[in-house]
C-alpha cells in the first residue's frame, strides 16, 4: 500500500502546474480543471490522469543533481511508497476512485527546458510514470492510500 502525496494540474497545454490538497475525479472530464482528462469525441481517454513514483522523481533529480519540483514533470499524481505497475490494463485505486493503466507517459522534450538530460534519466524503466483512464469518479486527496487491485 502507497500514498498519494501531491496533486496537480494545469487549465491549458503550457499552462503552469497548480498543486492541489484535494480534488474531484470524473470518467468524463479526468481531474477537475484539468484540461488533458476531457475524453474527446470518439477518443479513448488513455490520458485523463497521469501518475509517476516519488522514487523515481527523486532518481533522476539525484542522477542530474538538481532539487526540481515534482510537478515540473506535468504529471498529474505523486505516489509514494508504491510500485506503479507496467502493465496496460491494470487498476489502481486512490481512495475510492479507480483507474486503469493504459500506457507509459513518455517524458516530452519538454522535460529538457527544465533540466538538460531529464528527458533521457525519466526514458528509463517506466521513470516517467504512467496515463491512465478513469474507471470510478470521486474525490482524491493528498494522503488518501492508493493499492494495486488484484485482477478479478
Amino acid at each position: 500500500m502507497g500514498v498519494l502525496a501531491g496533486i496537480a494540474r494545469h487549465a491549458y497545454p503550457k499552462a503552469p502546474m497548480e498543486v492541489l490538497d484535494a480534488v474531484d475525479v470524473t470518467v468524463e472530464g479526468g481531474l477537475h480543471g484539468d484540461f488533458r482528462g476531457a475524453v474527446k469525441p470518439g477518443g479513448r481517454g488513455r490520458r485523463q490522469v497521469t501518475m509517476m513514483e516519488r522514487g523515481d522523481w527523486d532518481a533522476a533529480m539525484a542522477e542530474l543533481g538538481h532539487s526540481i519540483p515534482w510537478q515540473e514533470r506535468r504529471v498529474n499524481l505523486l505516489l509514494d511508497g508504491i510500485d506503479i505497475p507496467q502493465v496496460p490494463g491494470t487498476r489502481m485505486r486512490i481512495g475510492a476512485v479507480e483507474l486503469e493503466i493504459t500506457v507509459e507517459c513518455d517524458p516530452c522534450s519538454r522535460m529538457e527546458t527544465i533540466a538538460t538530460g531529464l528527458k533521457a534519466a525519466l526514458k528509463t524503466d517506466w521513470r516517467g510514470g504512467a496515463c491512465t483512464r478513469v474507471k470510478v469518479a470521486g474525490r482524491i486527496a493528498v494522503g488518501d492510500p492508493v493499492a494495486v487491485l488484484l485482477p478479478a
